[in-house]
């Protein structure tokens, strides 16, 4: 689907040229990735197929009711996740349904699957450009996106946290708290540029040359700093009472623990105990592995780590696997399904209301007709 850029208010500028190498080497990168992934698939295969048979006996006797569980945990999951970013959208009293908000969190969560390395970076474009056709304020929306984002990150810190002190292992604990302070940095960073005027003129600086070096490396125009400047002066603009806030970031924490959950109903659902001592520490392992987006959605990547993290547990390897596969099958694939079913109606729904802005009313005149006048084309951002 070809999505028009967002309309910075900057101009076109120039456009590049001789840029056609990088989408061969982003090409050749695809390529290459797939080989190994398909490289490491077959060697699970031929070389532990005692453990594979465990895991694919386990699924074939999944208990349904449990199963079924896992399913309403996940919806759960998302409908937080929704939940929370409708809370943002609504600040300064502008409305945002939330049937629309849950379709587009799908669909997000469609594309950010589907793509590696930039499927997170696409999938929030994805979502404001949704959201600005539905007559959403630019920098609301993007205000929303980001705290939604940070609240998210910051969820998953207290989870590695919580994950670290009950497992009770010094080496647990101290990859717990590293992983907190990486994922709550942007949290710290965005909250002291909205507060302070001296930190938002460093943000603007420092968003200002890390601009200037992406646009340099993909050969692309320059944004004026004193835009930046006034979008940071509209962000600060925005208000949100802290008991607000409060709801936002729980909403981002039942969104994580509901996934969890998730995980542990499909653990049950192939007979296994649960390893609670544990359990945390090796979801939020997982859950970091997905995030570094280098196969579309953490394909393998999760399904490796999340298992050796549930046997490090104490799950023995064959239904650890069998489990982690049970997982994926509504963590991934059925939210990858439900995504890609929302993404094809909402792009039919934009073509619905293009047509709708561009077609002649009956009886009116056509081009070149007597009384005909042409009409300044409607701007399509919703």
């Amino acid at each position: 689907m070809n999505e028009p850029p967002p309309d910075t208010g900057l101009g076109p500028g120039p456009q590049p040229t001789g840029t056609g190498a990088r989408p061969g080497i982003r090409r050749w990168v695809r390529v290459v990735i797939a080989v190994l992934a398909v490289a490491v698939l077959i060697t699970v295969i031929v070389v532990d197929r005692q453990t594979l048979a465990e895991s694919l006996s386990a699924i074939g006797g999944l208990d349904l009711r449990w199963f079924a569980l896992a399913i309403v945990c996940e919806l759960l999951s998302l409908t937080a996740f929704g939940l929370s970013r409708r809370r943002l959208l609504r600040a300064d009293g502008h409305k945002a349904a939330f049937g629309s908000v849950m379709a587009i969190t799908y669909a997000g969560n469609a594309v950010s699957m589907s793509i590696p390395f930039a499927g997170a970076q696409l999938a929030a474009v994805f979502s404001y450009q949704q959201f600005r056709r539905r007559g959403l304020d630019p920098a609301l929306t993007g205000w929303a996106l980001g705290v939604s984002a940070i609240a998210s990150s910051s969820a998953l810190a207290l989870v590695l946290v919580a994950g670290a002190i009950a497992g009770g292992a010094p080496l647990a604990t101290a990859i717990g708290f590293l992983g907190a302070a990486v994922f709550a940095l942007p949290a710290i960073t965005v909250i002291l540029a909205l507060r302070y005027p001296r930190a938002r003129v460093v943000a603007n600086r420092v968003l200002s040359w890390v601009v200037h070096l992406v646009r340099r490396l993909f050969r692309k125009p320059g944004i004026d700093p004193a835009a930046l400047d006034e979008l940071l002066q509209r962000l600060a603009t925005i208000r949100l009472g802290w008991l607000s806030y409060a709801e936002v970031f729980g909403l981002a924490v039942a969104n994580w623990l509901f996934d969890c959950a998730c995980l542990a109903c499909a653990i049950r659902a192939t007979g296994q105990p649960v390893p609670w001592h544990g359990l945390l520490l090796a979801y939020g392992a997982g859950a970091v592995a997905g995030s570094t987006g280098v196969t579309p959605g953490g394909f393998l990547i999760v399904e490796a780590t999340l298992t050796a993290a549930l046997t490090a547990a104490g799950m023995n390897a064959g239904p650890a696997l069998g489990a982690v596969l049970a997982y994926r099958l509504v963590n991934f694939w059925m939210i990858l399904l439900g995504g890609g079913v929302a993404l094809i109606v909402l792009t039919r729904m934009k073509h619905i209301r293009e047509y709708r802005r561009t077609a002649p009313s009956p009886g009116a005149p056509g081009p070149g007709a007597p009384g005909h006048e042409e009409q300044p084309t409607a701007d399509r951002r919703g």
